[in-house]
């Protein structure tokens, strides 16, 4: 996941906020720690490990490490925690690849025990507690068999830590551009450190670690010196400025999360395909658009609509009706759950928890992936680091998902950075692969929006340049094991081309 910070539902995609109450407490204190009172970092550590991928067994080391950042005068301004897996004695060109997460605020926990890491823990899935016990088994799914893998957690997540006052730490760190430079030089600082800049490098990012992913690539291509030979984006949020409200005049928002919504009611219904997918998705970008712009005071257009929309998202047609067609990601949420007095997750519609407050018009909780992934997710990940590699860290608190840092997050003005800079850096370089990954089920941040822009992509004169694969589940699609297995598949498939 995103993810993410993860997105909540009433919330823009890839952006994570806790309940109220949460958040008032967040305020009053200061995001940034006095790190000059905190006991310093211990030495890079290592630990070899064996797994089982592909049913063989796989030798390696895992390493959990600091990386510094420094300013302009080369003074230490922050310290950047990361864990690598390597398996020695590797050829040069045995491919390396550099893993974030998103938020921004979130460590990469999710990639690393979730998706591509050796080993993983349960979350995310229907059925998935946070009293579970976090105890990491051999990750099938792994990706460590063709590749080695270094995850990165940006400043404020995991253990990785600003030496910078609060002000400083903001401008330096919690922007979107800034985040960009200093990650981009931290994957250079690895790659010189470890003797690895003659291998083949590859970037992953999931959900605002999408937005980094493109980003990155480029900054490496054409300021670090550092070729890029391919992007795998999960989940990713691409396009904030196509989500970033609605003002009325606009169908992209609702044309993104229609199908998403739609793919949720064929899994309930036992009939999710692509096949089945294909005409909703045709409509969407045919009869829907041209319903909406008729407006309101079209009722022969809005009626259509209206019995469409209702169709598609089994909701109760009088409700679509007063909505004009027009289901935003809470409503829908809740209404389609509300007979069961659940909710569902932004990240998957499909997984619920009770509500709390039932009765309530508004929704009262947090999201349930998002409160359910974090104990199983910071338990079994402080616990390898401090137990399993012996990396001892006192005086400090794992942040996997930082709301602090999501809050204290410069935004800006919604831009299309990551669209152009992964035009650039395709390309700049007509050997680079690009992979786009989906759950059909999330709404934080839908494949149809990935979809669109991928449709209006230049050709660059090679078939095939970007690959957008969707899979069943959400946000965090490679929870599920068909799902991991086949995201496997297709990105090993980009590595050994």
């Amino acid at each position: 996941m995103a993810a993410t910070l993860f997105a909540a539902a009433t919330i823009t995609p890839a952006y994570a906020h806790p309940p109220k109450d949460h958040a008032k407490s967040e305020q009053k204190s200061d995001p940034q720690d006095d790190s000059s009172k905190l006991p310093p970092l211990p030495a890079d550590k290592s630990v070899d490990q064996t797994t089982v991928i592909a049913g063989k067994s796989l030798h390696y080391k895992a390493t959990v490490g600091k990386l510094p950042v420094r300013n302009s005068d080369g003074k230490i301004i922050a310290e950047v925690v990361y864990t690598a897996y390597t398996v020695p004695g590797a050829s040069p060109s045995r491919p390396v690849t550099f893993a974030f997460n998103g938020g921004p605020g979130a460590s990469s926990v999710y990639l690393n025990l979730g998706a591509i890491g050796p080993k993983r823990v349960r979350f995310g899935d229907a059925g998935d507690s946070p009293s579970d016990a976090p105890v990491l088994s051999d990750n099938p799914h792994s990706w460590l068999d063709f590749t080695d893998l270094v995850f990165i957690d940006p400043v404020g997540t995991g253990y990785s830590r600003s030496l910078e006052d609060k002000d400083k730490t903001k401008k330096d760190f919690y922007a979107n551009d800034p985040d960009i430079k200093y990650l981009s030089r931290i994957v250079y600082d690895w790659l010189v450190q470890n003797q690895r800049l003659r291998s083949p490098k590859y970037v992953i990012g999931e959900s605002y670690g999408g937005y980094r992913a493109p980003r990155i690539a480029y900054e490496l291509q054409t300021q670090m010196g550092v070729g890029v030979s391919g992007l795998v984006m999960v989940s990713p949020y691409l396009d904030p400025a196509s989500v970033s409200g609605d003002n009325g005049l606009s169908p992209l928002p609702w044309m993104i999360n229609l199908p998403s919504m739609a793919a949720a009611k064929l899994e309930r219904e036992g009939k999710l395909t692509a096949a089945n997918m294909a005409p909703i998705e045709n409509y969407t970008q045919t009869q829907f658009v041209t319903d909406f712009f008729a407006g309101p005071k079209d009722k022969v257009a809005t009626d259509r609509l209206v019995n469409k929309v209702a169709e598609l998202t089994g909701l109760d047609h009088a409700l679509v009706a007063k909505l004009n067609g027009r289901i935003d990601i809470g409503t829908f949420l809740r209404e389609g759950h509300r007979a069961q007095k659940k909710i569902g997750s932004v990240y998957d519609s499909n997984v619920t928890a009770f509500d709390p407050f039932p009765g309530s018009a508004e929704r009262k909780s947090n999201d349930p992936i998002l409160n359910a992934i974090l104990a199983p997710t910071t338990s079994a990940m402080v616990d390898f680091i401090t137990r399993t590699v012996g990396w001892d860290v006192k005086g400090r608190h794992y942040e996997a998902l930082s709301y602090a840092v999501n809050e204290a997050w410069d935004r800006g003005t919604p831009d299309d950075k990551p669209v152009e800079d992964l035009r650039k850096a395709i390309a700049n370089d007509p050997k680079m692969q690009v992979i786009i990954a989906h759950g059909w089920n999330d709404l934080s941040c839908p494949f149809f929006g990935s979809k669109l822009l991928i449709e209006q992509m230049p050709g660059y004169g090679v078939a095939d340049r970007i690959h957008l694969d969707i899979f069943p589940g959400g946000h965090m699609f490679y929870t599920r094991d068909d799902s991991g297995a086949a995201f496997r598949n297709d990105a090993k498939a980009i590595y050994t081309r």
